[in-house]
């Protein structure tokens, strides 16, 4: 078990309005536009009778209609996973993956990897939270061999594909050098997502003119994830995929839910990251919303608060700002999991990511003074990784900066924090915190887990299937019946056109 001081918390404070000794104009306006914490602490019954119904969804074999799609499967699966583990090593799910992972470091310099959604996200989130800044920059032998990460697949971008073909056509030249090897990883539950199928072709035709259409390299170096019953599975089975070779997301869990299946573990693993650390965190997380009280549970807290900002409180607008840079594509990541899982017949949260302190100096003006429509969950974490980069003493002092000389600048980004939270604070405009002791990958672990647990306890509150995206499929169904009415690039002229030619 880990220490207490390993795990996350949530600080809503100030997200409540205090009891009021006299009327003020600020405790009018809190009374307006904060939680009372009479309603707060009468909801938290609510919560946990939602705990315990969501609880209850995790043995339903056969849900009634009215509760389907339930993809409940990701709440237990990280536990599942070292469990399983535990017994079975390397024949077990992640011992799959790890064997795998290691070949693709052995085999190849740079991985794309290709998938849309959840399938995006996921992995996307893990790796730019907790690999360095520049991986992708920095020379093999700093980056101890793990693989450069380029993502696609996610887009029907044209250009940004091609010149990601530019770049691997002139920096992988002979297949025969492993540091100018590169290779696939292709994720798609269903396999017939557009973006991600379509980008999968010509991603293959690209393999095989680099390794040759005939290459035993070519199912090394491409790695599919995808369901039991899909076109991916079928087309993988066609082209002589041994079943092992295939990595599978269960049936249980649905796309955006899918951080801690092969689609978000595979990247991780392949580029070093402690994917045990990770499931360890998320299993911790499903464990504390499961036994712990409520005010001891974050999970709950988090759904309840945010629940009541949006619903009673009409606070549509759910902003995620995240204090260092390396969390912004786990905002991305929320972004997706909040629209498609709440954002049903005509209600739910609109999501928005920003990086502080830096969109401070883009959107501080309207989240100070704008609509009050906003609730702003920070992503902080308490420590940095590297030394602290000091102000420093000059010898010209125009910019009147010596007196700071002794600051770092992790003292100048906990100010701004500390600062912007007193300025809402003073306004009414209600703020939290979710406090991370630190970015590691139990950490991270954790705070998806939270994140994907409340959403699903949240959209029970509201009445609304947390699982599924109908909006998504209509979406889908049109673009198919306009691309089938699109006239065909004439034949010869594809390849020169993508030339500009």
């Amino acid at each position: 078990m880990q220490l207490p001081d390993e795990n996350i918390e949530y600080n809503y404070q100030r997200a409540l309005a205090q009891p009021a000794e006299a009327w003020t104009p600020l405790a009018e306006l809190q009374s307006q536009h904060l939680i009372s914490t009479d309603r707060f602490d009468a909801f938290k019954k609510v919560a946990m009778d939602v705990r315990g119904v969501v609880g209850a969804e995790r043995e339903l074999l056969n849900p009634p209609a009215k509760l389907r799609p339930l993809h409940s499967g990701f709440i237990d699966l990280p536990q599942k996973l070292l469990d399983q583990f535990k017994r079975k090593q390397d024949a077990s799910e992640v011992g799959k993956i790890i064997r795998i992972s290691n070949r693709l470091r052995e085999d190849v310099d740079r991985i794309v990897v290709l998938g849309t959604g959840g399938s995006y996200l996921g992995p996307r989130a893990l790796i730019e939270a907790l690999c360095h800044s520049y991986h992708n920059e920095m020379p093999a032998k700093l980056r101890m061999g793990k693989p450069r990460m380029y993502f696609e697949g996610n887009n029907h971008d044209n250009d940004p594909l091609q010149d990601l073909f530019e770049l691997l056509e002139n920096t992988c030249v002979d297949p025969d050098l492993t540091d100018e090897r590169w290779g696939v990883i292709v994720a798609s539950k269903s396999g017939d997502t557009l973006e991600t199928a379509a980008t999968y072709r010509a991603v293959k035709a690209e393999a095989a003119k680099f390794y040759g259409p005939k290459s035993p390299m070519l199912k090394r170096v491409i790695v599919p994830i995808t369901g039991a019953k899909s076109k991916l599975r079928e087309l993988c089975r066609a082209e002589g995929y041994a079943d092992e070779d295939v990595l599978s997301i269960p049936e249980e869990v649905g796309g955006r839910y899918s951080v801690f299946t092969p689609v978000g573990l595979l990247p991780a693993a392949t580029v070093g990251l402690d994917i045990r650390a990770m499931l360890l965190g998320a299993a911790t997380m499903t464990r504390r919303f499961l036994e712990e009280p409520f005010d001891r549970n974050p999970v709950l807290q988090f759904a309840a608060v945010n629940y009541l900002l949006t619903e009673e409180q009409k606070k549509h607008t759910r902003v995620t700002a995240v204090w260092t840079r390396k969390l912004e594509a786990v905002g991305w990541w929320y972004d997706q999991l909040l629209s498609e899982s709440l954002g049903k017949t005509g209600r739910g949260p609109t999501p928005v990511t920003m990086v502080a302190s830096r969109d401070l100096h883009s959107r501080g003006q309207q989240h100070q003074d704008g609509p009050r429509d906003k609730m702003v969950n920070n992503l902080v974490v308490r420590t940095v990784a590297h030394p602290a980069v000091m102000v420093g003493m000059a010898d010209r002092n125009e910019d009147d900066l010596n007196q700071f000389s002794r600051k770092g600048l992790p003292d100048l980004m906990e100010s701004a924090h500390k600062g912007v939270t007193d300025a809402y604070a003073e306004a009414a405009r209600p703020t939290a915190d979710v406090l991370l002791p630190a970015l590691t990958e139990h950490t991270i672990g954790q705070l998806l887990q939270m994140l994907m647990l409340a959403t699903v306890v949240e959209g029970r509150m509201m009445g609304v299937n947390p699982y599924g995206q109908p909006g998504v499929e209509a979406y889908k169904s049109n673009l198919t019946r306009h691309l089938k009415a699109t006239p065909n690039l004439p034949k010869g002229e594809v390849r020169d056109a993508a030339k500009g030619a």
